[in-house]
Formats: C-alpha cells, sequence, structure tokens
C-alpha cells in the first residue's frame, strides 16, 4: 500500500510538542521520518509525565511511525554528521530558539546550499522577527499573548486556558500545511525553501469572528463560558441529569426548539423574537428553556432534538467519549504493539484516504531513544566501520 507521501525522507530535529506533532503527521501520511534526538538524554518530552511503565505518555502521543537516531548535538561530529543527513533529506523540522540552527551550523542557506531541493519547516514561539522573538515559546504563555485566553473561561472565573495545548498543536498542523504547499512548488521549480510559522501566528489564526469582531468593530470580547459569543440560544443547558450542548444556530431551529419544548409561543415573546434581542436577554432565556429541560433527562432529550434537526449533544469525559459507538465505528483508536508496554491504543490520524480502505494511520510505535541509529546511517550510506567509530567516541547511540 502506498502512502501519499511515501518515499520523502524527514529530518526531525524538533522536541517536545509542535515540531515532533508537525512531523508525526508527515510520518502518518507515509513520509520516512527520522527523529534525530540530542544526547545524552534525548527529546525532553521523555521525562514528562504522565508515565506508563517509565515510558513518557507525553513521548509517545507525538512520535509514531518515526525512526530514532541518537546524535550528539553539542559536538562538531554530532553537528557534521547531521548535515550529511540534511543532505539526503527532502524535508528537515525543526523547533529550537530563533538563531539556534545558525549556531550550530544548520542555517537554511548553509543547508540549501548542499541541497537546493530541501525544504527546512521551522516553530519558534513568537516568529522569527521583532521584539520578542528572542523569547522561549511555551503553550501558556502563547495562549495568554495572542489574547486566546481572554476568550476562555467564565466572568467568575477569568481567563482559562485550553485544556490542550493548543498553541503548539496549530502550530505543528500550520508548519505541515506549509511544508505540503512547498513540496508542491518544488515540483515545478526543482528548489525547496525556508517556511516557517510560531505558537503565537498559529493561535491568533484561529481567532475567526472575534479577531475580525476587534479588528471591524473593535469591540473587545469577554469570557462567555459555554455560550456561543453571538448566537443564542447555543450553549450548554442543564437537564434533569446533568449538561446538555444545544446549538439551533438558525431560526427555523430555534422554533422548532421551542415547540419540542412545548413552550411555541416563545419565540414571539418580544425579548427572544430575534437574535439581537435573544443575546441581549441571553440569562432569562437560559432561565426559561432550563425550566423544560430539567424535566427530562440526557439520554431523552438528545435523540429528540437529533432527529427533528437540532444539533446536540452530551458533555462527555473521556472515558465516555472513548466509549461512543460513534467515535469505534469511525476507528478514531487504533492499535500497535509497543515492545515494552504491549498492546497500545492510541489516537489516530483523523484523514481519510479512498486508496487506504483499511486506514492503518499508527504503524510503528514511538522509538526508544536511538533505536534505529545503525539502521538509519546504512540508508544514508555511512558503512559500518565509522558508525563503530562514532559510536565509540560516544557522538551516536545505539540503543
Amino acid at each position: 500500500m502506498s502512502l501519499p507521501l511515501s518515499g520523502l525522507k524527514v529530518l526531525d530535529l524538533s522536541r517536545a510538542l509542535s515540531g515532533p506533532y508537525c512531523a508525526m503527521v508527515l510520518a502518518d501520511l507515509g513520509a520516512e521520518v527520522i527523529k534525530a534526538e540530542a544526547l545524552p538524554g534525548g527529546d525532553m518530552a521523555r521525562q514528562w509525565g504522565p508515565i506508563d511503565r517509565e515510558i513518557s505518555v507525553y513521548y509517545l502521543s507525538t512520535n509514531r511511525n518515526k525512526k530514532g537516531l541518537a546524535v550528539n548535538f553539542r559536538s562538531p561530529e554530532g553537528l557534521a554528521l547531521l548535515a550529511r543527513l540534511a543532505a539526503k533529506c527532502d524535508v528537515l523540522v525543526e523547533n529550537f530558539k530563533v538563531g539556534t540552527m545558525e549556531q550550530m551550523g544548520l542555517a537554511y542557506d548553509v543547508l540549501s546550499a548542499k541541497n537546493p531541493a530541501l525544504i527546512m519547516g521551522s516553530i519558534s514561539g513568537f516568529g522569527r522577527t521583532g521584539p520578542a522573538s528572542h523569547w522561549a515559546g511555551f503553550d501558556q504563555i502563547a495562549q495568554g499573548y495572542t489574547g486566546f485566553m481572554s476568550l476562555t473561561g467564565t466572568p467568575e472565573t477569568g481567563p482559562t486556558r485550553v485544556g490542550t495545548p493548543l498553541g503548539d498543536l496549530v502550530s505543528g498542523m500550520w508548519l505541515t500545511i506549509a511544508i505540503l504547499a512547498a513540496l508542491n512548488s518544488r515540483q515545478s521549480t526543482g528548489r525547496g525553501q525556508h517556511v516557517d510559522t510560531s505558537l503565537v501566528a498559529g493561535l491568533m489564526s484561529l481567532l475567526s469572528v472575534q479577531g475580525q469582531r476587534y479588528l471591524s468593530l473593535h469591540e473587545i470580547p469577554e469570557p462567555n463560558g459555554n455560550a456561543h459569543p453571538v448566537l443564542a440560544p447555543y450553549e450548554t443547558f442543564q437537564t434533569a441529569d446533568g449538561p446538555l450542548n444545544l446549538a439551533p444556530a438558525t431560526e427555523a431551529m430555534w422554533v422548532r426548539l421551542c415547540e419540542l419544548l412545548g413552550v411555541p409561543d416563545l419565540p414571539k415573546d418580544p425579548r427572544f423574537i430575534n437574535n439581537t434581542e435573544r443575546m441581549r436577554n441571553r440569562v432569562a432565556l437560559k432561565a426559561q428553556l432550563e425550566s423544560r429541560l430539567r424535566t427530562r433527562n440526557r439520554a431523552e432529550w438528545t435523540p429528540l432534538f437529533i432527529e427533528n434537526g437540532i444539533p446536540a449533544g452530551p458533555i462527555n469525559n473521556l472515558e465516555e467519549a472513548f466509549a461512543e459507538a460513534q467515535v469505534k465505528a469511525a476507528a478514531i483508536v487504533e492499535q500497535v504493539t509497543h515492545p515494552l508496554l504491549g498492546q497500545l491504543s492510541m489516537v489516530g490520524s483523523p484523514m481519510r484516504f479512498s486508496t487506504d480502505a483499511a486506514h492503518h494511520s499508527v504503524r510503528t510505535p514511538a522509538p526508544a531513544l536511538g533505536e534505529h541509529t545503525r539502521e538509519v546511517l546504512g540508508e544514508f550510506g555511512i558503512g559500518e566501520a565509522e558508525v563503530a567509530k562514532l559510536l565509540a567516541a560516544g557522538v551516536i547511540l545505539q540503543a
């Protein structure tokens, strides 16, 4: 089975989350991704919890389908080795602090001089130019800096970070898209290029209507909790046995909702006559709707709403989410055998291709530190005698 990026060689020099996530997406799509980790300890994420039998779950989540190479990034021999590998790769991914690649002698202009087809993808915290370009990039700092946290939470709690490291993940996704675009451009030009993004740029690209609301109207949105910023009713409501999300986004849906709740005259109330008035009187509207919703439980309301064309759904915890019949039918969770952990379940790639009917995006688990060092160097034409010399000198490690 040929995957979309089969035959593509990627050198992954990144660590933590944003860069590894980008490289994992490329690996899921079939690229041969060589994860080069710095000795002695490798990717810092290997030390981050939670830990499952001495293996970092954090590390497992973003490094599947890669080959593991361990190199001393602080030795001239190690850096020279990385440059040799880059000379034979299609893509290089890195997320060092701005200026670090130049300090290591691995700047794009240096590498592209030997490999003009090379595409280098870089992620930084704040971008490669500007007064904050030298700041270290951490997800929560970026969520606060971009205003993203100011949109999340409630008036009571104040700003709250998103429950996953969204800045890291979205910058990894944007870099993946940029790399794919550069690969397409290379088909006609024969040349690679340096593409980059940042946690700040990635998060600000997701501000959507809230960002445009400020730019167009100079309104500064406040955190609304689970309420939609511009539509009502469109939020979380309490039923007899817990919260339910309801999203009647059109006037027809709103009218139908009131019919199903047994309050067909509610849309005629001047306070709720249109979306503008419903937004203005959101608190009173919620009280009216919840007085009806509390008469039945979520399992009763949800199918009734869905069958009548009104988007609705429960608020699951992760145990409930992974147990959902739809999640199982969509094969979102895949299994792979880990040499130490045995059968390992993972959230696989969300992309589907008609040429891959079986959809097996998780093919190998995250590698041990230096697991494929000999294999990778052999593929790049580095002989066993040189490999043995590099091993003896501590320049590389074979697990």
